[in-house]
C-alpha cells in the first residue's frame, strides 16, 4: 500500500501502525520521492507539508507525488489530520484526477480517541470541536462543527463524508465503498482496520519502551515545537527560546544553548503562546529548525526527538534527511524511526500525549 500524509508526524503514525500489523515500512519525505524508493511490497508511506502550504501549492504537490507513483499497483491511502486540518478538498480532488479513482471516503473519526462523527457533527470527548483548543489553530481554526459546513464543496467533488462512532462503523464504510474506484482517506482508525481487511497477515504486538532520558548516557536532542507543548522534567537542560526570537527577530545569537556542548543533551522550547497566523508559524518552526542544525553541526545526536508535525518537518528538511526505517511504535502516533546516517528519530503529533516514551 502507498500511503500519502499531509504532515510528517501523521506520515510516523501510519508507518508505526503498518509495523506493528507486520508489514515492511518505508518513511519517505515527498522531496526525495521517486520511482525507486516506493516499495513494491510493504507499505511505502509518502510524507509532505502539504498542510502547511498554500492550497494551490498544496495542489500542486499532491498532483506532483501522484504522477510519480501513478505507475504503481498498489492501492492508495491518503492520510488526513483527526481534526479536520488542511486542504482536504483540494488535495482529495488532485489526487483522484491524477489516479483515476471516481470517489474518495473522507472518514477523520478516530473512535480510539473519542473523536468520532455523530449526524455529520464531529465531536472530540463528546464535545463538538469548534468549542474545543481546536478553534484557536493558528492555521486551520475549527469554526464549525458540521462536516458540510467546514468542507461546503465536498459532495459535488465526489467526496463522501460518513458517520462513524466505533469501530464496527469504520469497518461496515470500508466494505460499503471498497470497490477499486474509491479512495480511502482519513485518520488512523480508517487506515487500521483498512490494512486488517487488505490482507490476513501475522500481527506484532505493538512494541513498546519504556525510556528514562534522564538515566541516559546517550546524546538527546528534544524540540518542543507544538503549541500545545508541555514541560518536560527530565534532568536535561532546557533552551526556551527567546522572546525577541518569538516575536520576529531571526538572530540565533540571541537563543542561548551554550549546555548543549557541555552534555550534547537539550530541550528546544517555545514558552510563549501570543501569536498567531501563518507568518508566525513558518517564522517559528523555521527559527527551530535552524537552531536545530546548528546544534547538530556541533554534534549529531544519537537521538532526536520532535513534537509538533510541522516542526519536524522543517527540522528533517533542513538537516537533508529524508528516507527512514521504522523501528518501533512506542505508542499509538509515537513513532520510531532510523535516519539512514544512523540517528533514531522519534516524532510525536503536538496534540498526542507522549505515551510511554518518558
Amino acid at each position: 500500500m502507498i500511503v500519502i500524509a499531509d504532515d510528517i508526524t501523521g506520515a510516523a503514525e501510519i508507518a508505526g501502525i503498518a509495523f506493528t500489523k507486520g508489514e515492511q515500512v518505508r518513511l519517505v519525505c515527498s522531496s526525495s520521492v521517486g520511482c525507486d524508493n516506493i516499495a513494491a511490497n510493504g507499505t511505502t508511506v509518502v510524507a509532505t507539508d502539504t498542510r502547511s502550504m498554500s492550497e494551490d501549492e498544496a495542489i500542486g504537490e499532491t498532483r506532483r507525488i501522484a504522477s510519480a507513483i501513478s505507475h504503481q499497483p498498489s492501492p492508495i491511502f491518503k492520510k488526513t489530520d483527526s481534526a479536520l486540518r488542511g486542504h482536504v478538498v483540494a488535495e482529495l480532488t488532485a489526487l483522484m484526477e491524477i489516479t483515476g479513482y471516481q470517489r474518495a471516503v473522507y472518514l477523520p473519526a478516530n473512535p480510539s480517541k473519542e473523536r468520532i462523527i455523530r449526524d455529520g457533527v464531529y465531536y472530540i470527548n463528546q464535545v463538538p470541536i469548534h468549542e474545543t483548543a481546536f478553534s484557536y489553530d493558528p492555521e486551520f481554526p475549527a469554526k464549525t462543527s458540521v462536516l458540510k459546513e467546514r468542507f461546503t464543496d465536498a459532495e459535488a467533488k465526489g467526496i463522501i463524508m460518513p458517520d462513524a462512532e466505533n469501530e464496527e462503523d469504520i469497518r461496515r464504510i470500508i466494505t460499503q465503498y471498497k470497490d477499486g474506484k474509491t479512495i480511502f482517506a482519513g485518520a488512523a482508525d480508517l487506515f487500521s482496520e483498512l490494512i486488517d481487511m487488505e490482507c490476513e497477515r501475522f500481527k506484532k504486538s505493538i512494541v513498546k519502551h519504556s525510556i528514562s532520558i534522564s538515566q541516559s548516557k546517550n546524546s538527546t536532542l528534544i524540540l518542543c515545537g507544538s503549541t500545545q507543548s508541555k514541560v518536560l522534567d527530565l534532568g536535561i537542560p532546557i533552551a526556551p527560546m527567546p522572546l525577541e526570537i518569538y516575536d520576529g527577530a531571526e538572530d540565533l545569537i540571541l537563543w542561548n544553548t551554550s549546555e548543549y556542548t557541555k552534555t550534547y543533551s537539550l530541550i528546544l522550547t517555545m514558552p510563549y503562546t501570543h501569536r498567531t497566523g501563518k507568518d508566525a508559524a513558518v517564522h517559528l518552526r523555521t527559527m527551530m529548525a535552524h537552531q536545530t542544525k546548528k546544534l547538530v553541526a556541533i554534534h549529531c545526536p544519537e537521538h532526536l526527538i520532535i513534537e509538533g508535525g510541522a516542526t519536524a518537518w522543517a527540522t528533517l528538511q533542513e538537516l537533508g534527511w529524508t528516507e527512514f526505517t521504522i523501528t518501533a511504535q512506542i505508542a499509538p502516533g509515537v513513532v520510531q524511526m532510523r535516519a539512514t546516517n544512523g540517528t533514531l528519530v522519534t516524532l510525536k503529533p503536538g496534540s498526542y500525549p507522549w505515551g510511554g516514551l518518558f
